[in-house]
């Protein structure tokens, strides 16, 4: 299945959590909190703003981001775990 999203959506894959802490404690999957930072993996065309022209977003497939704790709809396709959200809910790209 292929998802293309809407306008200024956009289709993020989280990055998988570290499960032990420094000292070395594994944390279960009931205490962990979901991570605040994924790849995307799809882009809608932009926003479309009110005089009908469209935006181009400033994020591109690929790009690591950080995305506000509460933004967004989580899905599953095909029995993976994504996020769809609007680029206002993106907070940073993560520049390795």
């Amino acid at each position: 299945m292929k998802v293309k999203p809407l306008y200024d959506r956009i289709l993020v894959k989280r990055l998988e959590t570290v499960e032990k802490t420094k000292g070395g404690i594994i944390i279960p999957d009931s205490a962990k909190e979901k991570p605040q930072e994924g790849e995307i993996k799809a882009l809608g065309k932009g926003k479309l703003l009110e005089d009908g022209s469209i935006r181009p977003l400033d994020v591109k497939v690929g790009d690591k981001v950080l995305f506000s704790k509460y933004g967004g709809t989580d899905i599953n396709i095909e029995g993976e775990d994504y996020l769809i959200l609007r680029e206002e809910d993106i907070l940073a790209i993560v520049e390795s």
